[in-house]
């Protein structure tokens, strides 16, 4: 999964001239999950304006894509990293 979000932000970086820095990573991660938020609400009926579950999903989507290129860019393995975290639960 990192390497399709990898790939997928290189050429949307070149398409638009987008510069990658720390800003672009936190803020596009903070942006996603407003738009899941939205989306969830929305199909809820707690929120203003009608989504599907498609939208849902695809914005579950995108915020695990972008979650993916900051974990990326901190030389962070996800895999690693949940199950150090959460499988160290299942020891205790």
């Amino acid at each position: 999964m990192t390497e399709l979000a990898r790939l997928v932000s290189e050429v949307y970086a070149e398409r638009f001239g987008i510069d990658r820095d720390s800003a672009w990573y936190l803020g596009k991660m903070t942006e996603e999950l407003g738009e899941v938020a939205s989306a969830y609400l929305k199909l809820t009926g707690q929120g203003r304006g009608e989504a599907s579950r498609r939208e849902l999903e695809d914005e579950v989507a995108d915020l695990l894509g972008f979650l993916l290129l900051f974990a990326d860019w901190q030389g962070i393995d996800p895999g690693a990293a949940l199950q150090r975290k959460w499988g160290g639960y299942l020891n205790e």
